[in-house]
C-alpha cells in the first residue's frame, strides 16, 4: 500500500521546498483504510515540523510516532490481528528500547502528542527536534488511540494504546 506517492526527494534537493504531504487513514484489523486527511512534513533548522490537517479522529491527546516500517497493514501476533502491526515498533535506530519522548534520548520516532479538538480535527503543528528528514524515508506515521506520557511507566510506550490512524512515507 503506497500512500505517499509524492516522493521524498524534495527533502534532499538544494533549494527544494523541504516538504512532503503524507495522506493519513483510519486503519482496522482487516487492513481497511478510511482517509482522514494528511500531514505535511517539513525539514527545518529546528528538526522536522509536522503540520496535521486531519478530521474524523476521536477528540483529545493522542500518541504520535514514526514507526520503523513503511506499512499500515495489520500483522498477526499469536494468531490475533494487530491493527497497524506491519508498521513495526517505534523508530529506534540506536536500539535504546526506551520511550522517553521527543526530547529524550530514547526512540528517535517519539513525537510530541497530537491534539484533536472537540470537532475531531487536528491542525496544531508539532516539531520533532531530534529528527531529520532523511530519518523518515521508508517509515510510517502512526496515531494512537490515547495520550502519551512519554515514559514507559506506568504503561509501556507512553500508554497510547491501539493504533488508529497511519500514513506511509515512501522511500
Amino acid at each position: 500500500m503506497a500512500l505517499a506517492l509524492l516522493g521524498l526527494a524534495v527533502f534532499a534537493g538544494a533549494g527544494a521546498a523541504h516538504a512532503v504531504t503524507v495522506p493519513m487513514s483510519l486503519i482496522d484489523q482487516d487492513g481497511r483504510e478510511v482517509p482522514v486527511g494528511s500531514i505535511e512534513v517539513q525539514a527545518t533548522t529546528y528538526g522536522v515540523k509536522l503540520i496535521p490537517n486531519l478530521y474524523g479522529l476521536p477528540p483529545g491527546l493522542h500518541g504520535f510516532h514514526v514507526h520503523e516500517k513503511p506499512s499500515c497493514g495489520p500483522s498477526q501476533v499469536n494468531g490475533k490481528a494487530v491493527v497497524g502491526g506491519a508498521a513495526g515498533g517505534h523508530f529506534d535506530p540506536a536500539q535504546t528500547a526506551q520511550h522517553l519522548g521527543p526530547w529524550g534520548d530514547g526512540h528517535l520516532g517519539d513525537l510530541p502528542s497530537l491534539y484533536v479538538d472537540a470537532k475531531g480535527q487536528a491542525t496544531n503543528a508539532v516539531v520533532a527536534p531530534r529528527l531529520r528528514s532523511s530519518d523518515l524515508k521508508g517509515r510510517s506515521l502512526m496515531i494512537h488511540a490515547g495520550g502519551d506520557n512519554h515514559a514507559d511507566h506506568p504503561v509501556a510506550l507512553g500508554g497510547g494504546g491501539a493504533r488508529i490512524a497511519c500514513g506511509v512515507l515512501d522511500s
